[in-house]
């Protein structure tokens, strides 16, 4: 029997919760192996726009529901039936897809992927969207396209080639070989790899540490890190100069002269041991 449209109504694509000031949010569709249907694109970009700038958001993490992150696009949905709609319909669905991922990459808030399981293709995107990247040992990536008859597209194949050594990156295109997360750690492909029973765990310490940080702070940093990847020296020095300055407009003056006083005068931290006390930095 062919494969039928997925009933879910697109509300339900994409569920989150906020607890403690970390946004958990979820691909779900578990029995898809949550791979990405233009339904599912388009909620994730309303889901992200609900959360940005939420104040008791602090962290975003994304993971999936069930045993997979994502198994990337729907062949049914994305492919198939949009290419039976003609261009118009194929362009749609890719605008929103790397609509969303574009928005991840360039989030107000710091975003962590928690790979649980399958991350396949077009998961790439969103793998490469977030800013740090903590997998099970047991969880399985992979570039598959090859073994269809197509190349890694909608940005997986540069995700791949930006993250991991060249000769790495070219063999994991070619071959359609799976990697562990412990083999994805290895060559570059995520942060970290953990037990999975550990993987929550050690997200939560994660978003605990980054919680304590200056929030402007970490929105600057994690920009002008994607921002000079492709920048000579001289050209990232001065963006990384005009965006501390910038970042003055945005209470990083404020920050700075605190976190100065706590260190020089209070003596209550120092900066390669920890972080400074942000809640003062609140209060006042």
């Amino acid at each position: 029997m062919p494969s039928q449209p997925d009933p879910r109504p697109e509300e339900e694509t994409v569920r989150y919760e906020v607890a403690d000031d970390i946004a958990w949010v979820y691909f779900n569709r578990p029995d898809k192996r949550n791979c990405m249907s233009p339904r599912l694109n388009r909620r994730m970009k309303q889901v992200l726009e609900e959360l940005e700038f939420r104040d008791d958001v602090k962290v975003l993490v994304l993971t999936g529901e069930g045993t997979a992150w994502t198994a990337g696009m729907d062949l049914l949905e994305y492919f198939r039936m949009n290419e039976d709609k003609g261009l118009g319909a194929v362009r749609q669905s890719q605008r929103e897809s790397y609509g969303w991922f574009e928005r991840l990459r360039w989030y107000e808030k710091p975003t962590i992927a928690m790979v649980n399981g399958w991350c396949f293709g077009g998961g790439y995107g969103p793998l490469f969207g977030c800013d740090i990247a903590i997998a099970a040992e047991e969880a399985q990536f992979g570039l598959s396209e090859i073994n269809w008859g197509i190349l890694p597209g909608g940005g997986a194949s540069k995700v791949a080639q930006e993250l991991m050594p060249f000769r790495k990156a070219m063999y994991h295109a070619m071959m359609g070989e799976n990697l562990t997360g412990r083999q994805a750690e290895e060559q570059g492909l995520i942060t970290e790899a953990v037990p999975a029973e550990r993987l929550k765990d050690r997200v939560l310490e994660i978003c605990e540490a980054l919680k304590k940080k200056d929030g402007h702070a970490l929105r600057a940093t994690k920009w002008v890190m994607r921002r000079i990847v492709d920048m000579t020296y001289d050209n990232a020095l001065e963006y990384q100069i005009r965006t501390q300055e910038a970042l003055h407009s945005f209470g990083g003056k404020e920050a700075r002269k605190e976190a100065t006083k706590q260190f020089l005068d209070e003596k209550s931290y120092k900066p390669g041991l920890g972080t400074f006390d942000t809640s003062k930095l609140q209060d006042g």
